[in-house]
């Protein structure tokens, strides 16, 4: 991966100044001045709605996102610690030696989620119990620690001397198993997310990771103590416990496998990033300025995290997707991390510009549940309370993340609104009732699948489908059989566009954002005939807008002639990348038209097409 080796924070930030001008000069230019399109808007005190609307109907993608709005569908892979404890949520003090997979097979998982039609796949790097899926300099919690590590039938005594030795200095040494990765017997495959990344390009997917803010590997020992005095309290006296709860209580014999760096206050101090270690394989390429370095001013957990997001990076790169939940799960008993999302987020962008951030600024959002479900109305240019670069953005969004309603021109309206942000919906959930693999659970079927299909890619939301491998290291066969009857419902479904062929219409058969339809004149409504060649049987109807230029359309309606009258057959509000509508039963018609009832600005329509269901076998 190739990076500009001059990058350093402190200049990034500074990036985006202007000169000085007129205060006078500058609230003219800002309340008056031309609207230009951009990824992220202010909303100015002086803005009046129809400023704020033509700056809503101006906010548009930027690269990054517009490539990822054309992924409809990315498979989660919950993998880790908790495939192997039967867990949803570790507790962080788990023994390395409980992750043990006698295999892990990345290349089917990859024929697994292709079969299924996804067009990107994204890896639980770290998630909430801290345990880390490649050998990362900055924590012992990691598979280099783990048996997975080593090759089976090892009896190399400088290996088990040098494990040990990494085990006693562990306390100390954040990077003591690092520095032993290489001591010999190492599995050509213990590098889980290097085979991850390496499988999925190899079958022409996409590549996003999960890095998790929460870290129970991190949790000072003595809050951990705490922690564990109060739950066996709640035990003794009959209480339920909750999940993470009940990890504590399992582990309670334990300590935490980390450092003790979360959520202790310690020092901000100025730091650099990357961070070297002894032994650190970096220096040399950094001292010859061939790879970034930053200046930032951190806590010791901020340091730690901005260092894996530095490796992940600059050794896994190009990243398409970095997911990052704002989870703080500790909060509530006395201990909280304050994450410096402004700075993860400037980072981020200055390594990797176009990769979207969930999340982030002008990156992607959490759709509101965890069921694959978008809304009825669902919009990409949304209003926020805050600065979108400076925090998560879940905590932004007028309402809340789960909000019915974020983009319709009464939020646009609230006064509480600063800035607009082009946020593209996600769409959540997993194949199975849990994220992690459970032997007692079964996944859904294809069927249900294709439901979700439609009422998350079908809404103006990419569908993010959890489909997690089991102990094996496998994705298990239920699994891919529900996965590839999915995948061929879909396909065959969209296999030919029926409309193709209209008359002077190729401009959104085509299957491309370059080419669109608007009304004449630049008008806000106006109707789009579709004649055909010859009538059509079909019960599905795809619209999609030219979101380079914005989403625009708040109100349409789809036409059939049928014995000489018109009828309406479809009704929709938002359109955005993709609207999907399903009839009730097919129809038969040769003539349709599309009509866009209101619109914020010009609409662009870029797709029309027509589709008969094939039913998931």
């Amino acid at each position: 991966m190739s990076i500009p080796a001059s990058l350093v924070l402190a200049a990034v930030l500074a990036a985006g100044g202007t000169a000085a001008v007129p205060a006078a000069a500058a609230e003219t230019a800002a309340c008056h001045g031309p609207i230009r399109p951009a990824a992220i808007q202010t909303v100015q005190s002086c803005d009046g709605m129809d400023r704020i609307l033509a700056k809503a109907a101006a906010t548009v993608p930027r690269a990054g996102q517009v490539a990822w709005q054309q992924r409809p569908v990315t498979a989660f892979t919950h993998f880790g610690m908790n495939t192997f404890t039967d867990r949803e949520w570790g507790s962080g003090a788990e023994k390395e030696s409980t992750f043990a997979p006698a295999a892990v097979d990345t290349d089917q998982w990859m024929r697994s989620l292709k079969a299924a039609g996804v067009t990107q796949v994204m890896l639980t790097a770290k998630h909430h119990d801290g345990f880390v899926l490649y050998p990362t300099r900055y924590t012992n919690h990691s598979v280099v620690a783990s048996p997975w590590w080593v090759a089976p039938g090892c009896a190399d005594g400088a290996v088990a001397k040098a494990r040990a030795d990494a085990q006693n200095s562990r306390a100390q040494d954040p990077s003591a198993y690092w520095q032993v990765r290489a001591a010999g017997c190492a599995n050509p495959r213990g590098d889980i997310l290097r085979d991850y990344v390496d499988s999925a390009r190899k079958a022409g997917l996409k590549v996003g990771v999960y890095l998790s803010p929460a870290d129970g590997a991190e949790l000072p020992a003595q809050f951990f103590a705490d922690q564990v005095k109060r739950v066996e309290a709640k035990v003794a006296a009959g209480q339920p416990l909750s999940i993470e709860e009940q990890a504590t209580y399992e582990d309670r014999a334990n300590t935490p496998a980390g450092q003790g760096r979360y959520g202790t206050g310690s020092a901000a101090k100025v730091r650099t990033i990357p961070s070297l270690v002894p032994n650190d394989d970096r220096a040399a390429a950094l001292a010859a300025g061939k790879l970034p370095k930053f200046t930032v001013t951190e806590d010791d957990y901020n340091t730690y995290y901005l260092n894996q997001i530095y490796e992940l990076f600059t050794q896994y790169g190009p990243i398409d997707e970095l997911w990052l939940d704002g989870a703080n799960p500790w909060r509530g008993n006395g201990i909280s991390e304050n994450y410096d999302f402004t700075t993860w987020f400037r980072m981020i962008h200055a390594l990797s510009p176009d990769t979207v951030t969930f999340a982030g600024p002008a990156g992607v959002r959490w759709v509101g549940n965890e069921q694959g479900q978008a809304r009825e109305t669902e919009w990409s240019a949304l209003p926020t309370t805050g600065d979108p670069n400076t925090a998560h953005n879940e905590e932004l969004f007028v309402g809340g993340a789960e909000g019915a309603d974020l983009g319709s021109r009464q939020v646009l309206a609230d006064p509480s609104v600063r800035y607009l942000e082009w946020a593209p919906a996600e769409a959540d959930v997993s194949i199975r009732p849990g994220w992690f693999y459970h032997p007692d659970e079964q996944p859904k079927t294809a069927a249900q699948l294709v439901d979700l299909y439609r009422a998350s890619v079908g809404r103006n939301a990419s569908l993010l489908l959890n489909v997690p491998p089991g102990p094996d290291g496998r994705i298990a066969p239920a699994d891919t059989a529900a996965l590839a009857s999915f995948g061929q419902a879909i396909a065959r479904t969209q296999a030919q566009n029926l409309a193709a062929g209209a008359r002077g219409l190729s401009a959104v058969t085509d299957s491309s954002l370059a080419t669109s339809w608007s009304p004449p004149h630049g008008a806000q409504t106006g109707t789009m005939e579709v004649v055909l060649p010859k009538a059509v049987t079909f019960d599905q109807i795809r619209l999609g807008e030219d979101i380079t230029r914005g989403q625009h359309v708040e109100g349409a309606t789809v036409q059939a002639e049928a014995d000489g009258s018109w009828r309406t057959i479809a009704t929709v509000t938002t359109i955005g990348a993709n609207r999907l509508v399903t009839l009730p039963s097919p129809i038969t018609a040769g003539h349709l038209r599309v009509v866009v009832t209101q619109s914020r600005a010009t609409p662009y329509l870029a797709t029309f097409a027509l589709y008969r269901t094939v039913p998931a076998a």
